[in-house]
């Protein structure tokens, strides 16, 4: 009898986790109740590991791009190695777009082909069937940003239920959508309610109505089963984004991880907070959803706190960045009973301590309370080759008129030059498919 994996729970009586084991042929005979597995010395001496990712293998990674794809990415990525040149481009490409000028069919082309869906619903979902071919979900985010009127904000929320009625349609493949608070609230109002400010009444009305836009499409959402991720905000408006997300888990958290706040391990706070959320949703009865992230604006932070005369909210520097966030990780993995964790990096060890966690503890790669996250357009190397070890993951998937998602873009296009040795890694991954490719 063939199984494609057991455990020593099979084999022998045991208190300790299960650890899962290669496939391997049982024999049809028992001892002492248990069957025993042919060559269970060589199988036993096997480490579980066997299921974790090889994220250099570029065959997995970049399976789903064509060869024209590639040569326009390792371009792409070889621009965006030069910082110099990055933040010519940006400064060029704001000025363009402020005045109007014909620029978005090659903004189209480069930047956009290479991190975002599409400009349309249907054309993102046709990009979220081609990576789901491989395995890979996708998460819907609209990328438009930079909106400060009622008519804008108002006009948003059916777009967004749009997006969460059209994923329900997907079969699974389209489980998570995104969205920006800042999408659906002047940013003057989040940082009043962040400091606690007296609202006038009229502000308050307005407040209430940010909390309608948010409660319509998070309501949706749990009706069609789709999960929505909530962007985290710059620290100094956070407050009213925790509020908004606290109350909309104790709605509609009950029974499985709807709502996911975000938490950005960038700022000193983020841990003590997470905890704090983990013990009030066993309080209030609900299921934390807990998306992990780094953050990518130490800069602007760093400055503003300077500026104003307030202490520093950001990490000392990136080693303690990355040991908070993986504290965190391993305390969300600790308590997946009251917690559904949004692996959100592209640190290859974060995602590799999360894949190593689970199989040690004999979670199931598949579990619907774990999912490892990418931006569309990076690290798929990190994605694809988790996917193809089974684990649950999924693509952040912007979609949205060009002129609209252009500041989306100039970010990713400032964070590949930001974030430490990210170009390089991109690049070079990209070169030896290239020459794995013989191109």
């Amino acid at each position: 009898m063939v199984i494609k994996h057991c455990t020593l729970r099979h084999f022998r009586q045991t208190s300790s986790p299960p650890r899962l084991y290669p496939a391997c042929l049982l024999l049809p005979v028992s001892r002492n109740g248990y069957q025993q597995p042919i060559l269970a010395i060589t199988f036993a001496a096997v480490n579980a590991s066997f299921m974790l990712p090889d994220f250099n293998n570029t065959q997995v990674a970049f399976q789903y791009r064509s060869n024209g794809e590639i040569k326009q990415a390792h371009f792409l990525f070889s621009c965006l190695g030069s910082p110099a040149l990055t933040k010519m481009g940006i400064a060029v490409t704001r000025f363009a777009v402020a005045n109007n000028l014909p620029v978005q069919g090659l903004i189209k082309k480069t930047l956009f082909k290479q991190f975002c869906g599409g400009e349309s619903l249907d054309e993102a979902a046709a990009t979220a069937a081609t990576i789901g071919k491989y395995n890979v979900k996708t998460i819907l985010d609209y990328g438009v940003e930079g909106k400060e009127s009622e008519a804008d904000f108002d006009h948003a929320v059916p777009e967004f239920v749009k997006a969460v009625e059209y994923a329900a349609t997907q079969k699974g493949n389209i489980p998570f959508i995104s969205l920006k608070v800042t999408g659906f609230c002047r940013f003057a109002l989040l940082e009043k309610v962040h400091s606690r400010e007296t609202l006038s009444p009229a502000e308050q009305e307005e407040w209430q109505r940010v909390y309608g836009r948010i409660d319509a499409i998070c309501k949706v959402a749990h009706e069609n089963g789709i999960k929505v991720l909530v962007d985290a905000e710059e620290t100094w408006i956070q407050h009213g984004v925790n509020e908004l997300c606290d109350a909309m888990m104790e709605l509609y958290n009950k029974t499985e991880g709807i709502v996911f706040n975000t938490f950005q391990f960038y700022s000193h706070l983020s841990l003590p907070y997470l905890k704090l959320s983990i013990n009030r949703a066993v309080e209030k009865g609900y299921i934390l959803g807990a998306k992990l992230v780094r953050g990518a604006y130490m800069e602007k932070e760093r400055l503003r706190a300077k500026e104003m005369g307030y202490t520093d909210p950001i990490q000392p520097n990136k080693a303690a960045t990355d040991r908070e966030y993986d504290a965190g990780l391993e305390l969300c993995l600790n308590n997946l009973d009251n917690v559904y964790v949004f692996v959100g990096t592209h640190n290859e060890k974060s995602c590799l301590l999360a894949a190593k966690y689970m199989v040690d503890h004999g979670i199931k790669p598949e579990s619907s309370r774990v999912y490892i996250s990418q931006l569309y357009g990076m690290s798929d190397n990190i994605s694809f080759n988790l996917a193809h070890s089974g684990f649950h993951v999924a693509k952040y998937l912007p979609y949205g008129p060009v002129k609209d998602v252009v500041p989306y873009l100039l970010r990713r296009a400032e964070e590949n030059t930001s974030v430490s040795g990210q170009t390089g890694r991109e690049f070079g991954l990209i070169e030896k498919e290239i020459k794995r490719r013989d191109l």
